[in-house]
């Protein structure tokens, strides 16, 4: 999980056959692109989910403190439930995956009424698209920073991309890296793998050993780590200059 302190990028232009707006529950705040105006529906549906992981909390205070893997709850919600599986799945505790959960959630929620849709949460993305799409990558004060973006085909299949940081934002991480990004079909795992690899990345010479575990993984369909100029990459994931 990763908080941006700067948003500038979302004052990019964007395709005129898209709506942007943002929805900001508490600390919450997404930026979302549909084919029309969802702002309403997406506020509800980004309380309720907050609400969820609040009272959740609140019951066991343990889920938000927790730096490693909780046992399953199978009394829990639903989104809960989720969190816990991806920290299992990325060895990492359970809010590790929370900004990916709510960006995955809403997405859930808000596709039957708008097939094509973009939910951005402090770096995560949950993207269902019938058109092709570039994604910039902020990398802190690397010099590849906002100079390299991923280049998607039409996926129509919702998939998750999330970016983790050791150098950009307030959120926890134990490693170095400028920018770590992991492409899966849920936003939800690829939160807790993005800080799981970037726990990994301490110097330019861990790359290497980062990406060989984050292939070790099967819900991972492709990684890509920046430290310094140095990059990695794997997978499913195609890089293009800006």
């Amino acid at each position: 999980m990763t908080v941006y302190q700067e948003r500038f990028y979302r004052s990019r232009p964007s395709s005129k056959k898209w709506i942007s707006f943002t929805i900001q529950v508490k600390e919450s705040d997404l930026w979302v692109r549909a084919k029309r105006d969802l702002s309403e529906e997406g506020y509800e549906r980004v309380f309720q989910h907050r609400h969820t992981v609040e009272a959740y909390i609140r019951q066991r205070p343990e889920f938000k403190e927790a730096l490693t893997p909780l046992p399953h709850d199978p009394l829990a919600p639903a989104i809960i439930r989720d969190m816990l599986l991806a920290g299992q799945i990325a060895g990492v505790g359970p809010m590790a995956a929370v900004a990916g959960a709510i960006a995955h959630y809403v997405g859930q929620d808000l596709l039957p009424l708008s097939s094509d849709l973009i939910i951005e949460n402090g770096g995560d993305l949950f993207i269902s698209s019938s058109e092709a799409l570039t994604v910039g990558i902020f990398a802190g004060h690397s010099a590849l920073s906002q100079h390299l973006g991923i280049e998607m085909g039409p996926t129509l299949t919702p998939i998750g991309l999330c970016t983790s940081s050791g150098t950009v934002g307030h959120s926890l991480s134990f490693g170095k890296a400028d920018a770590v990004t992991i492409r899966s079909s849920s936003a939800i795992v690829a939160d807790a793998l993005a800080t799981a690899v970037a726990n990994r990345v301490r110097t330019r010479k861990d790359i290497s050993g980062a990406l060989a575990w984050a292939q070790s993984i099967p819900e991972v369909q492709g990684v890509l780590i920046i430290i310094g100029d140095q990059i990695g990459l794997w997978g499913d994931l195609k890089l293009v200059s800006l």
